[in-house]
């Protein structure tokens, strides 16, 4: 019989006080899941898999050594501790190192409802797929498919530390998706949708999910570039996170003290307009995104980091923290479940009534974001609006501009938030942005 993870760490913990050590911490993880994949009605994979995995780090006063193993056996514990003690001994001394205060520790953790078994056999997978899929051929200008798959993940994690810090964490996650192909005449266009969530029973149904998908793809049929101008944008729900996931990458404290953002030294100044708050959520409950500790083992907490507007704090796990000389705001691994308030009384047909004429982005390609500068470049597709109804899709263009500026000129943040995301936000409007395209209208 296997040891559980608590077993396995109380071997891994009396292994590690063997050595003269000023601080550990341990990570263990035991991971199981499952996906089945139709195409065009006809099983095209079905995977299962279960994985274990070991990570250490030692302390030798301000020396920190780091090793991971996949093997959790006591001789693959052993083995994987005694590197990471070989790594700390050749390893330069660093005074930001160290485990964070213990009062600061999560020993008493809320119960956040994020694990919820979905006890689904092969063959319910396999028509819940077909399902989907189904729904999405049954479209008339459907002329093929990519696939629709289902998915589903469960997971179990420890962390331990030399503060006396021992807490099991678990979670799930389950998905449906469906990749359909639309054709007309030569035209071809594939559209994307999914739904997913910690409990199966909040899963949208497959026939829904199938039906969107088909109708994504087909109102992508047509799409033309646009001529290149300055113009409104409105980011819909689907892609808008990315635009607060650039801020809050910038707000981190290792960018802070690397010197490596475009908001370098922001604590107190205004980066959004002064209606708009975004803050952290982690305790919210059956919650994608919510999270009990970070990983240092440091309990977390409701704040903003944003509030009207102006910044309140960066993101900062314990290094980072002691590197800029702050403390730690629980944020080792990033933040989890991140809410932008709304500030427009409406959704993306209502925002796009009052845009009355821009672009409607649905679609982002490439990595065009540049984190220390703020450059922001990116391929696009959408539609085209004039006099606040769209009038056809979009595509082969570029859409550009400093994400500094386009955060400020931040008009509309919708209330329809996409809760699929660990960052909560709805369809956002941004002022004026430039569009490179063709030679369209």
């Amino acid at each position: 019989m296997s040891q559980s993870l608590e077993q396995t760490a109380c071997v891994a913990i009396d292994i590690l006080k063997k050595y003269q050590l000023s601080d550990y911490e341990i990570s263990l993880s035991s991971d199981t899941g499952f996906s089945t994949a139709v195409r065009l009605l006809e099983v095209e994979t079905l995977q299962y898999h279960s994985d274990k995995s070991f990570e250490v780090n030692v302390f030798f006063g301000n020396k920190k050594g780091h090793a991971s193993s996949v093997d959790i056996s006591k001789s693959g514990l052993e083995k994987t501790i005694k590197s990471a003690c070989l790594i700390a001994k050749w390893t330069q001394e660093d005074s930001f190192n160290g485990l964070a205060a213990k009062e600061l520790m999560a020993f008493d953790t809320p119960d956040l409802d994020l694990s919820h078994h979905w006890d689904l056999d092969v063959n319910s997978s396999i028509e819940l797929a077909k399902t989907c899929e189904q729904a999405a051929l049954n479209n008339s200008e459907i002329d093929n498919s990519e696939g629709a798959e289902v998915s589903s993940f469960a997971g179990k994690s420890l962390y331990a530390n030399s503060n006396d810090l021992l807490k099991t964490q678990y979670a799930t996650r389950h998905s449906l998706s469906c990749v359909p192909i639309a054709k007309r005449g030569a035209d071809m266009q594939t559209a994307y949708e999914y739904s997913t969530a910690l409990d199966a029973n909040d899963l949208q149904t497959p026939e829904s999910i199938g039906k969107k998908a088909a109708e994504l793809a087909q109102q992508k049929l047509g799409a033309r570039p646009i001529k290149s101008q300055k113009c409104p944008v409105i980011f819909d729900a689907n892609i808008s996170g990315g635009l607060f996931s650039s801020l809050l990458a910038a707000l981190s404290g290792s960018n802070q003290y690397k010197k490596s953002t475009f908001l370098l030294d922001s604590v107190g100044k205004i980066v959004l307009p002064e209606n708009i708050s975004l803050y952290e959520n982690p305790f919210a409950k059956k919650t994608i995104g919510s999270k009990a500790m970070d990983l240092d083992g440091v309990l977390k907490r409701q704040q903003y980091f944003i509030e009207n507007g102006k910044v309140k704090s960066y993101l900062m796990g314990q290094y980072s923290a002691n590197q800029l000389g702050l403390k730690t705001t629980a944020n080792a691994g990033g933040a989890s479940n991140v809410v932008v308030k709304e500030n427009f009384a409406g959704g993306l047909d209502e925002m796009i009534k009052t845009m009355g004429k821009g672009l409607v982005v649905t679609e982002l390609m490439g990595q065009g974001v540049n984190g220390t500068t703020g450059d922001y470049s990116r391929g696009a597709q959408g539609f085209w609006v004039e006099n606040g109804a769209i009038q056809h899709p979009v595509s082969g263009i570029t859409i550009a501009g400093n994400l500094k500026q386009m955060l400020l000129d931040i008009a509309y943040i919708g209330n329809d938030m996409d809760l699929r995301k660990n960052i909560k936000v709805g369809a956002v409007l941004i002022g004026q942005m430039i569009i490179a395209g063709g030679s369209g209208e």
